[in-house]
C-alpha cells in the first residue's frame, strides 16, 4: 500500500490573537506547518494533501516553492471528519491514509511509522497518550478486554468518561477504501454540531474492523498549538530535543537549555557552542568551530577552526578555516572570509571578500570591497561605497597597509603593497608599493577663544 498524508490546516487559531494563520506561527524559526510537512516527507508519502481554510491564500503563498503538495480548500469548517472528506477525492483506494494536524508539529517519524504499520494490516490505528490532566481532549473508551470501542469528545462525555486519562491525539491512520464510506456516514448530532473524525472509530467497530491504539512517546510529542503559551511550550520541547541530538552527535553545549536552533544546524567534530547562541536558517559549522556567548549565526557556513567571540552576528556569509571574528563583529550578507582572516571588535563587513591572513581589527566598515591577502586595515577605516543612488566597489591589493582613520571613496583601488597614511581620504588610485597620504595643512589660530555659555565675552 502507498501512503497518502492528509494534513488538516484550516483552523483560524483565534486564541493566538494574531493576523497570521495559526499554522504559519513560527516554531524554531519556521512555520508550524513546515515541521509537519517535513515529517510527512520523511515518511515517504506518495501524496500530501493539505486542507486549508482560514488564511488559505497566505498559507499557500508561504509554501509556494514546495513541490508535490495538493492544496484542498475547506470552504466551511464543519469539523475534522468533513475536512478529511474534502481531501479524499485525490486519494486512491489502495492507499493508507495518515491524518496529521498542521498545529501538532512535534510527532516523531518513528511514532507515525508504527501508526502506519498498524493501518497497513487493514485496521484503524489511532495515536493515544496518557495525560495527568486530560481536560479538553477526547477520551479513549475501551471494552472489558481492552479493545477500543469509540472516542468521546469532552463536551459529549459523561463525568465517568471525563475521568479517563487515555486521550485521543487526533492522529489516525486507516485504509482509504474503508475510510471513504465511514466519512460519508458521519453525522453532526453532537454538542459541537460538527462531523467528528473520531466517530470513524465507532463505525469501524460496528463493522468488526479492529482499532489499534498506538501510544505516543509522551505529551510533548503530541502537543497541539492553540495559543501563545502552548507555542512557547513547544519551543522549549523542541529546543530540548535539538540540544539532545547535538550532544549525541558530539557537539559541546555549555548549557543545553541556552542554545536555539531556528532552522537546520550541521556540525562537524569537536564543535563548541557557548550560552545564548542562536542559529537561524541553514547553518554549517565545520570541525573545531567555537561559538562564543550570545552569537547569532544566520544562513551561513563557518570553516574549520574558526572562532566567533561573544556578541557577534554572522548573516548569510561564508568563512574559511581558522578565522577569528569579534567580539561585537557583524558580517552582513555576501561576506566571504578566506583562511586565517581576522575581523575584530565593532567591525562591520558587507558584500566583501577578505583575503587569507588579512586583518580588519577595530571599529571599521568594509562594504562592497575586495581585500587581498595579508592586508592590514587600521582602526576607524571606512569604505565610502554609496553615493546616494549606487553602490561602488573598493579593491585593495595583497599586502597593502591601510592606516587608521582612512576613508576610501569608491570606486577606488589600492595597489598591492601600497601604504595609506593615517587620516587620509583616498579617492584616486593609490599605486602599488608606494606611500600615499592625503591630508589638509594643519594650522593654529593664535588668539582664538572658545565661545562661552550665557553670552559672556
Amino acid at each position: 500500500m502507498g501512503l497518502e498524508v492528509v494534513v488538516l490546516a484550516a483552523g483560524q487559531g483565534t486564541r493566538m490573537r494574531s493576523g497570521l494563520p495559526k499554522v504559519l506561527q513560527p516554531l524554531a524559526g519556521r512555520p508550524l506547518l513546515a515541521h509537519v510537512l517535513d515529517t510527512a516527507d520523511a515518511l515517504g508519502a506518495a501524496g500530501i494533501h493539505v486542507v486549508i481554510g482560514h488564511g488559505g491564500p497566505a498559507v499557500r503563498e508561504a509554501f509556494a516553492g514546495r513541490q508535490h503538495t495538493r492544496w484542498v480548500e475547506q470552504a466551511s469548517q464543519l469539523g475534522t471528519g468533513h475536512a478529511v472528506e474534502q481531501a479524499m477525492p485525490g486519494v486512491p483506494d489502495d492507499a493508507v491514509v495518515l491524518v496529521l494536524y498542521g498545529d501538532v508539529p512535534l510527532v516523531e517519524t518513528e511514532t507515525l511509522g508504527r501508526l502506519v504499520e498498524r493501518a497497513e494490516q487493514g485496521t484503524v490505528a489511532v495515536l493515544t497518550v496518557d495525560l495527568i490532566d486530560p481536560t479538553g481532549y477526547g477520551r479513549i473508551i475501551r471494552g472489558r478486554n481492552g479493545q477500543v470501542l469509540r472516542i468521546v469528545e469532552e463536551k459529549d462525555a459523561t463525568e465517568a468518561e471525563k475521568a479517563i486519562r487515555e486521550v485521543n491525539t487526533g492522529l489516525m491512520a486507516a485504509p482509504a477504501a474503508r475510510l471513504r464510506p465511514w466519512l460519508a456516514a458521519l453525522d453532526n448530532d453532537n454538542a459541537q454540531g460538527e462531523f467528528y473524525l473520531t466517530d470513524v472509530v465507532a463505525l469501524a467497530v460496528a463493522e468488526g474492523v479492529g482499532v489499534n491504539p498506538v501510544a505516543a512517546g509522551g505529551p510533548d510529542e503530541v502537543l497541539g498549538i492553540n495559543d501563545r503559551r502552548q507555542l512557547a511550550e513547544a519551543e522549549s520541547a523542541l529546543r530540548q530535543r535539538t540540544a539532545s541530538a547535538l550532544l549525541d552527535a558530539g557537539v559541546t553545549l555549555v548549557d543545553p537549555a541556552r542554545v536555539d536552533v531556528r532552522g537546520r544546524l550541521e556540525c562537524g567534530q569537536d564543535v563548541h557552542i557557548d550560552i545564548g547562541a542562536v542559529f537561524e536558517g541553514d547553518v554549517s559549522l565545520a570541525d573545531g568551530v567555537r561559538i562564543g556567548p550570545y552569537c547569532v549565526v544566520r544562513q551561513s557556513s563557518i570553516g574549520a577552526g574558526t572562532e566567533l567571540h561573544p556578541y557577534s552576528l554572522v548573516d548569510q556569509s561564508v568563512t574559511g578555516p581558522d578565522c577569528t571574528i569579534g567580539p561585537y563583529a557583524r558580517l552582513r550578507p555576501g561576506t566571504r572570509l578566506a583562511e586565517g582572516a581576522k575581523v575584530g571588535n565593532f567591525v562591520e563587513i558587507k558584500n566583501a571578500e577578505i583575503g587569507a591572513g588579512s586583518k580588519v581589527n577595530h571599529l571599521t566598515y568594509v562594504g562592497d570591497a575586495s581585500v587581498g591577502k595579508d592586508v592590514n586595515v587600521g582602526a576607524g577605516t571606512i569604505t565610502c561605497n554609496y553615493d546616494g543612488a549606487n553602490k561602488h566597489r573598493t579593491v585593495i591589493g595583497d599586502g597593502a597597509f591601510i592606516g587608521s582613520g582612512v576613508e576610501l571613496v569608491a570606486p577606488v583601488e589600492v595597489g598591492s603593497g601600497a601604504t595609506i597614511g593615517a587620516g587620509s581620504t583616498i579617492s584616486k588610485t593609490a599605486p602599488a608599493g608606494q606611500l600615499t597620504v592625503e591630508r589638509s595643512r594643519q594650522i593654529t589660530v593664535k588668539g582664538w577663544e572658545r565661545p562661552k555659555k550665557g553670552g559672556a565675552k
